[in-house]
């Protein structure tokens, strides 16, 4: 009977591989567990309620537009640079400042007279998070206009104004670009 002297090392590579698989799939279910997951709240909603009313919401967005318009008045602005773009981009943003922080509204008809019976919401995010948001609602018409005051700001980087005028069954959406600098 011969012996065999040649070692096979096919059973220590198959279970380092298997070890290898099971160390990379936890790593991944760990790194995906740890990074926390925001919902986006485009038109002032969650994401699964726009996404099953987005037709009714854009039906409602277009009579509005036909009718009415949306203006923030008085703000300051300054021009932005778009950060890793691969074309040079700029765009206008509304200039915050640290500490209490107001904005007025003009929701008015197509020929400029002001509308004076919306139900206005506004809110303050910030598009990366949802736990700084500061929402104001049934906004009161001043003076031909609606103000929203006393909207505290204290972490400085990007913001989005986001305006909800509803008249009747017609509902529009302003959505600004803000910037409180460091």
């Amino acid at each position: 009977m011969a012996k065999n002297s040649v070692k096979t090392y096919w059973p220590h590579m198959i279970m380092g591989f298997l070890l290898i698989g099971i160390t990379l799939g936890y790593w991944t279910v760990k790194s995906a567990t740890a990074i926390p997951v925001q919902e986006s709240n485009e038109y002032m909603l969650k994401y699964q309620q726009a996404d099953m009313h987005i037709n009714k919401i854009l039906e409602k967005k277009a009579l509005f537009d036909k009718k009415y318009k949306i203006e923030l008045l008085h703000a300051k602005t300054a021009k932005e640079k778009i950060a890793n773009s691969k074309v040079a981009k700029e765009r206008n943003s509304v200039v915050l400042t640290e500490g209490k922080n107001s904005f007025t509204y003009a929701v008015t008809k197509k020929d400029g007279t002001a509308v004076p019976d919306a139900n206005v919401t506004f809110l303050l995010t910030r598009p990366h998070t949802r736990s700084d948001d500061v929402l104001a609602e049934n906004i009161p018409f001043k003076n031909g206009s609606y103000s929203v005051e006393n909207i505290s700001v204290s972490k400085a980087g990007r913001y989005t104004l986001q305006l909800k005028a509803k008249i009747g069954d017609a509902v529009g959406y302003s959505n600004i670009s803000a910037y409180l600098k460091p």
